[in-house]
């Protein structure tokens, strides 16, 4: 998944447009088709309950709300929230076409300003979108915000790995493999971005610190891929 480094808001709106219709396919390809595995894990640790109504941020074209859909069922609401219409309207052909029964609401909005009330989902997923705000500790508290007591959020996102071997296999996968088949696309410049977002994003330590700053209790971390993407599990305290 890119990220827009430094861009402003608008910048980052248009870079998620123009990747909508290749995004799909480029996640297949560029992950070996494995990245659906990592986001069935992803929504495992979430916990999200049947009839719950449950929240996907950075949905993207909706692969990790389709899931969620899958979980909570038919009485339960899948809401999924984007800055980007063009995925968003991918998103809810999807939803149509494999989930017609069930209930989705498709909602343009920024995780660090989301348009919900406090303590009303059960369940949040966040999937490939924390490297692409300008805010992490915002967002994470945002999180916190809207998570029921008790609740759980997992985040996927790709790890900073602290292994010299791994680093330098991730930086040649994303230099030599991931660039040149986006810029088969001419899609150069959006995934260029992944290794410099990656330079910059926190550690697993410093993921865990933003958490429990946040307000988050319980903070576990799940290295996938031989530690080259990582879910950050967290979960609001309990009312005392």
């Amino acid at each position: 998944m890119p990220s827009p480094d430094r861009q402003t808001p608008a910048q980052i709106q248009a870079l998620f447009d123009r990747i909508a219709p290749n995004y799909d396919d480029l996640n297949h390809w560029l992950s070996l088709g494995l990245h659906q595995i990592w986001k069935g894990m992803t929504v495992h640790w979430a916990q999200p309950p049947v009839g719950g109504r449950v929240l996907d941020l950075c949905c993207g074209s909706g692969d990790l709300a389709l899931q969620l859909g899958r979980r909570v069922g038919r009485q339960g609401m899948v809401i999924g929230v984007d800055f980007s219409t063009a995925l968003l309207a991918i998103a809810q052909q999807r939803a149509q076409r494999q989930l017609p029964n069930h209930r989705f609401l498709w909602q343009w909005g920024d995780v660090l300003d989301l348009p919900l009330p406090a303590d009303h989902v059960d369940a949040v997923t966040l999937g490939y979108g924390l490297r692409n705000v300008i805010d992490i500790p915002q967002a994470l508290r945002e999180i916190h915000r809207v998570l029921k007591p008790g609740a759980h959020a997992a985040i996927l996102d790709f790890h900073r790995t602290e292994q010299p071997l791994l680093q330098n296999f991730q930086a040649w996968y994303l230099g030599s493999i991931v660039v040149p088949i986006a810029a088969a696309l001419d899609l150069q410049e959006e995934y260029a971005y992944i290794q410099p977002s990656l330079e910059s994003f926190p550690s697993q330590a410093q993921q865990r610190a933003l958490a429990h700053s946040a307000g988050f209790t319980s903070i576990r971390f799940y290295e996938l891929a031989a530690g080259l993407m990582g879910v950050l599990v967290i979960q609001k305290p309990d009312r005392i």
